[in-house]
């Protein structure tokens, strides 16, 4: 398998997820700016939407965006635990989390990614962001280290990638203390240490 990242964007959630189930696998990085490869291939041939993560399982099979492509490793090596078993209340509620950050906090970062935003969108755009911070930081504050069943999960590893841009546009966590010691306590486990490194984030 081969993943195609970008360093810190949301494919380092996949990233993590390949250490986690100890998989073999190799990484290659993604210009998306100007959709080349660090191998120089045309990232838009790999996946015509031009954004990471893809993951190449074979020459003609290719799997793209961030949940389906942690659904699909989870599965993979179900003994992970990642991802719990089909049809049981904890699976829906991993995939209820895991969408709520795809569509709901991922989203709300846009403008601040985007140079056609200005000082007013970006603004909204954080404000709507810390708004759901606060909706997490509830979630946490009965005292769980993961968002189910106090395991490890599929939606915790997109979850702190989400969460840790954070830190990188100026939105402080201290006002969301339980979100922050989550945020913590994903980036010590041993995956993400060395997803992190990979890709010259440490």
């Amino acid at each position: 398998m081969k993943l195609y990242y970008k360093p810190g964007a949301c494919s380092l959630a996949s990233h993590i997820l390949l250490h986690e189930i100890d998989a073999d696998f190799e990484i290659e990085s993604v210009n998306t700016e100007t959709s080349i490869t660090a191998s120089g291939q045309d990232y838009t041939k790999i996946n015509p939407k031009k954004y990471v993560p893809a993951l190449l399982l074979r020459q003609d099979t290719i799997i793209t965006e961030g949940p389906a492509i942690l659904q699909y490793l989870a599965d993979l090596k179900s003994t992970s635990e990642m991802l719990p078993v089909v049809g049981s209340e904890a699976r829906a509620k991993v995939i209820e989390h895991l969408t709520y950050t795809s569509s709901e906090l991922h989203n709300a970062f846009g403008p601040l990614f985007s140079d056609a935003s200005d000082d007013v969108a970006k603004q909204n755009a954080k404000t709507e962001v810390i708004k759901k911070l606060h909706y997490l930081d509830n979630i946490f504050s009965d005292g769980r280290n993961f968002l189910v069943n106090n395991a490890i999960s599929i939606a915790d590893l997109y979850l702190f990638v989400v969460c840790n841009w954070c830190n990188f546009i100026g939105i402080p966590l201290d006002k969301t203390k339980h979100v922050a010691s989550f945020v913590s306590r994903i980036a010590q486990r041993p995956a993400t240490q060395a997803a992190m490194k990979a890709e010259g984030l440490l």
